[in-house]
């Protein structure tokens, strides 16, 4: 019966089980701010913990939610705009509409393709449906990420308001003794605060570098796109890299080619690689595992369950870890 009530209340929380998941990191990582902040108002905890909520909605999701927000509208925009100009004008209207010398490039190839660039135009044309099809996933995506994120912000404010009675709740009803479950306890605010603090240290040292090939090649505008590449890089499903490539885009737009070339070469190379090797070195200082292990519960993670494997990864293997150091300590030795 305790197994069917278990599995009935994973099933309830599964829809929301991400935001649960992302509010209780994110309420162990601020509970040493929020007790600051609770005697500096004179133990109103309720009220600091709405300071930090809103502090969270302000400072990182609203930045994350808005881009997410402008990318998806200027794909959707941009898809919209291919399709009507390749049905009225042909692949040829579309071509007279890049800026140089991106429009010289592009006759060249359509020249040298000869029948394949008709070919290329019936198809853009017979891909619509599945164009706007993608599009609509898109935005369905992106209201559910909103729900998400309400949900989030929700949970973390009940964690950070009576965080401690539920601790006290679970130690008292777990079938684990009170010194492995506030074990197991440990073992997750030390892992949710590794993962924090080293995703949010990869993304700013991706930033730097990035912001140093921005200067190098010249891009315009280098202080936005060095913030842009910072939001961006707490993406796992977009990546640093991407900004750079983008950047790289407009410097060959703009009649530098090679610059374009280095940009983009340094962006996957330089920058998208340092994700692969900060994070988990960081990772793995705080906590005790193998680097090759962090990198492969990164990975794992992130593959088997999208943005929020980054925390699921490390905190399976690590309670995996610890239950077997428990094992060990209590029934062998």
């Amino acid at each position: 019966m305790l197994i069917a009530s278990l599995l009935a209340v994973g099933y309830v929380a599964w829809p929301i089980a991400t935001a649960l998941l992302s509010a209780a990191v994110l309420a162990v990582v601020l509970a040493p701010v929020q007790a600051r902040l609770s005697r500096w108002l004179r133990g109103r905890r309720a009220i600091s913990a709405g300071i930090l909520v809103l502090a969270v909605l302000f400072l990182v999701i609203g930045p994350l939610l808005g881009l997410t927000t402008v990318l998806v509208k200027e794909a959707a925009d941009g898809v919209r705009f291919i399709q009507d100009t390749v049905r009225s004008q042909g692949v040829v209207g579309l071509v007279d509409k890049l800026p140089p010398p991106l429009d010289g490039y592009a006759r060249n190839a359509l020249e040298s393709l000869g029948d394949l660039g008709q070919l290329a135009q019936k198809h853009v044309v017979e891909q619509g449906p599945r164009a706007a099809s993608a599009v609509a996933a898109a935005l369905k995506a992106t209201g559910s990420l909103v729900f998400d994120l309400a949900m989030m912000l929700i949970a973390l404010y009940f964690l950070l308001v009576r965080g401690r009675d539920l601790i006290a709740w679970l130690v008292g009803v777990s079938p684990l003794s009170p010194a492995q479950t506030n074990q197991l306890m440990a073992e997750f605010r030390k892992v949710s605060y590794a993962v924090i603090v080293a995703t949010v240290a990869t993304a700013a040292v991706q930033a730097a570098v990035a912001g140093i090939g921005y200067l190098i090649a010249g891009v315009p505008h280098p202080v936005f796109f060095t913030t842009l590449t910072f939001f961006v890089a707490l993406i796992p499903a977009i990546g640093a890299a991407g900004v750079c490539l983008f950047a790289a885009l407009i410097e060959v737009a703009t009649g530098h080619p090679y610059m374009g070339l280095f940009l983009a070469v340094w962006g996957i190379v330089v920058v998208g690689l340092i994700d692969n090797i900060v994070k988990p070195f960081l990772i793995k200082g705080d906590l005790e595992m193998g680097g090759a292990v962090v990198f492969f519960a990164l990975i794992g993670g992130i593959g088997a369950f999208g943005m929020v494997g980054l925390l699921v990864g490390p905190l399976a293997v690590a309670a995996f870890l610890t239950l077997l150091r428990m094992y060990r300590r209590d029934f062998i030795s």
